[in-house]
């Protein structure tokens, strides 16, 4: 493989779920460099220590830095236990309340184990930005402060928003993109990874290694991984996540709870499947609940190991199967005729049977995993996508809620 196709594989494996590369010119250029010169790239990650536990969304950056590591660059891992004390607003409407010292020290103590779960940690260079940032006098905190303006941080839109709207926004908000770029700057990144709401962050790093008279850093970022709930972004304190440390029947069973809209979503950005093996998964040729389980069974797989992740879909499959109907149960009557298809909105039917109160209701459930639909009378399907399509056979049963709500579906 010659040096232009080393160039391009590298790209191509950076590419992979990326939401924007800036740029990937200079991303080509420093691999090239790299490669001329045996020397790695250096590819930052900065994670505040907010929570003690690390879930499947903290793993999508996490991820891309193990591309790095396995294309052979040098990974670095900062720390945020001093700008974890400010809090960055984004995705704020509010100022963030500051943690404590005790706060960060606590949650600092889990996470390389668990990030040592995803990344190469013999491999990682660890690095917390207290070293520099808690050295810094006030003469150095206003230099710095100095190479941005006020009309610069207001292109944030959190910021532009909560200004327009009157929401307050602390002086020490506009210090904390500062201090991320500072970080950059500190550790000669070359590159720097993460989510899409941190790109006003990682051009700010940009900004502040150019004033240093350093090369800029390479912004990659990444999706915001949607939660459990279809909505949201992963969070620990919404409850829609997927904790990288839960055992593996928790993480199964959460898993198969993902809506089915987003599974191709998770299997880019929280396995390590190649795209190719992913289309065979996800092809028309294979039912829904198997591509789902073949998903929740890899999360499993990664965290671990493959004979978990078989016992975990084995007791999982066994729970459904025990699924015990009464013997007898409301049965509602559809007109063949009243299908396209032999089709019908799931939502629409739920609403028709008498199972929701309405179509908003319907749908709410729905999408929080409450039906449960038995094609053979047997086999437990769970639905939690609204805008799906079933198919009506005569015979097959549904169930809403935790209150076990069954209704059998006559076809006429």
């Amino acid at each position: 493989m010659n040096k232009k196709q080393e160039v391009e594989r590298q790209l191509s494996a950076v590419r992979r779920g990326a939401v924007q590369i800036v740029s990937e010119e200079e991303l080509g250029a420093k691999i090239g460099r790299s490669l001329d010169e045996h020397e790695p790239l250096r590819i930052k990650l900065g994670l505040d220590p907010t929570s003690a536990d690390i879930h499947l969304g903290n793993g999508v950056p996490l991820r891309k830095l193990r591309t790095f590591q396995e294309l052979g660059h040098q990974a670095v891992l900062i720390i945020g236990d001093f700008t974890g004390t400010v809090g960055d607003p984004s995705e704020q409407n509010a100022t963030r309340p500051m943690l404590d010292r005790d706060d960060i020290d606590r949650n600092v103590k889990t996470y390389i184990d668990q990030a040592g779960k995803i990344i190469d940690v013999d491999k990682l260079e660890l690095r917390y930005n207290s070293e520099w940032l808690a050295k810094m006098h006030f003469g150095d905190v206003v230099r710095l402060a100095s190479k941005m303006t006020v009309a610069r941080m207001l292109e944030r839109d959190y910021f532009e928003k909560r200004y327009r709207s009157g929401t307050p926004i602390g002086i020490h908000e506009f210090l904390y993109p500062l201090m991320q770029g500072w970080d950059s700057a500190m550790i000669d990144a070359d590159v720097e990874i993460g989510g899409q709401d941190q790109t006003f962050n990682l051009l700010i790093g940009r900004d502040l290694m150019r004033a240093e008279g350093k090369e800029p850093q390479v912004c990659v970022t990444l999706p915001l991984l949607v939660g459990l709930d279809g909505v949201n972004k992963m969070s620990k304190s919404l409850g829609n996540y997927i904790g990288v440390t839960e055992p593996p029947d928790t993480i199964y069973g959460k898993a198969m709870s993902i809506p089915d809209r987003l599974m191709r979503d998770y299997f880019e950005l929280a396995t390590e499947l190649p795209g190719e093996r992913i289309g065979e998964i996800l092809s028309e040729k294979t039912h829904p609940r198997a591509a789902k389980a073949a998903l929740a069974a890899e999360i499993v797989r990664q965290f671990w190991g493959k004979k978990e992740a078989e016992a975990a879909a084995a007791r999982f499959s066994a729970k459904f199967s025990e699924d015990k109907m009464p013997a007898e149960m409301p049965e509602h009557v559809i007109p063949f005729s009243s299908l396209k298809d032999g089709k019908v909105w799931i939502v629409k039917l739920l609403a028709d049977i008498g199972m929701a109160s309405s179509n908003s209701e319907a749908r709410r459930k729905i999408s929080q995993g409450a039906l449960t639909l038995f094609r053979d009378g047997k086999t437990a399907e769970k639905l939690d996508n609204p805008d799906t399509d079933v198919e009506v056979l005569d015979g097959m049963v549904l169930k809403v809620g935790k209150k076990k709500e069954y209704v059998r579906i006559r076809l006429r």
